[in-house]
């Protein structure tokens, strides 16, 4: 009886021992189960970080020549807007001043640290962008000049006005103000700068293309000064008794044809057509004593940047000088909306 119940102890502790065993070599054979799932998820975890990486907006940094003036406001406007239409992200920053070449410089450098996918640069001082320009090169980003652009081969694009055929438009418009036909003159702000030379031969030509029975007497230069400016134009004034218009060629220009008409009593008998857009210009434009005028586009100009530097970046083709567009102004128009930020002082 006693070994009976010996037997049974024994038997009973080795199915415990047994069933002991079994659970823990169980443990062993589940882990692989519960870790196998962490690293598939590492795998899938991967792919999608490099895939957000990849999906990441194009950055392109503007630098202009400046930030607070109402045109490079103007400027910025334009970039933003292609920055929306084409998605992808760009800062725009400028120095104080336009005399600040040191501070460009810095804003360019820094920009090429981020490694953009391209930059737009309106150069103050194209020799000291040059070593910049040469990494950005070297690198592969893609540099898109603006407003005035950088005088060097570097750049893939300029994005600017076209001066000789907003020029060709004035004459156009002086043509239909004067009749068709009659004695006009220029005073121009210089014969060297390409702003100059475009604008003079713009309209030079445009006239002697198109309007054979207008007749253009002479060509002065007044440096863009107002005083030198209205002295050549009273000079043309007394040797044309019958001149019938003037185009001057920037603002300087025009407010000195405007100050010899007044000097001389011509108000009203001579056609004045200006270009640009200073306070005096547009006060005079608004008053009806300059017929109109020419504005350049700053919001084409930071727009089709922009837009370039984002073709560039992909390796598609585009212009090399590329017109940004200008605008006709009179008193019947310049209030409008769209001329709100062309109409720069």
């Amino acid at each position: 009886m006693r070994f009976n119940k010996v037997l049974t102890v024994l038997l009973s502790m080795l199915l415990v021992v047994s069933l002991l065993g079994g659970c823990s070599s169980s443990k062993p054979a589940e882990a692989p189960k519960t870790e196998a799932p962490k690293a598939e998820a590492a795998k899938t975890e991967a792919p999608k970080a490099e895939e957000k990486k990849a999906a990441g907006k194009m950055y392109i940094p503007v630098i202009s020549k400046g930030f607070q003036h109402q045109f490079w406001q103007a400027v910025k406007m334009g970039a933003e807007k292609a920055a929306k239409q084409y998605d992808v992200e760009i800062t725009f920053e400028g120095p104080e001043s336009e005399a600040q070449v040191d501070k460009q410089i810095e804003m360019l450098e820094a920009a090429l640290a981020k490694k953009p996918a391209a930059i737009c640069l309106a150069a103050l001082d194209s020799k000291a962008a040059i070593p910049l320009l040469e990494k950005a090169k070297a690198a592969n980003i893609p540099v898109v000049g603006f407003d005035s652009g950088v005088d060097s081969e570097i750049p893939v694009a300029t994005a600017s006005t076209d001066n000789a055929k907003a020029a060709g438009y004035a004459a156009d418009k002086m043509a239909e103000l004067i009749g068709g036909k009659g004695e006009v003159a220029l005073v121009v702000h210089d014969q060297t700068s390409a702003t100059g030379v475009g604008r003079r031969d713009g309209f030079a030509n445009r006239i002697k293309e198109k309007y054979p029975d207008i007749k253009i007497v002479d060509i002065q230069y007044g440096g863009g000064d107002h005083l030198k400016s209205t002295d050549v134009a009273k000079t043309i004034m007394q040797a044309h008794p019958n001149l019938k218009g003037i185009f001057g060629s920037n603002e300087g220009s025009a407010i000195g044809v405007l100050n010899a008409v007044n000097e001389l009593k011509k108000d009203g008998k001579i056609v004045v057509i200006g270009y640009d857009a200073g306070k005096q210009q547009k006060d005079a434009v608004k008053s009806g004593k300059i017929n109109g005028s020419i504005t350049q586009d700053p919001v084409g100009i930071g727009f089709k940047a922009v837009e370039a530097a984002v073709k560039a970046a992909k390796g598609e083709k585009i212009e090399k000088n590329i017109d940004t567009g200008f605008k006709w102004y009179d008193k019947t128009n310049m209030d409008g909306e769209e001329f709100k930020p062309l109409l720069y002082d």
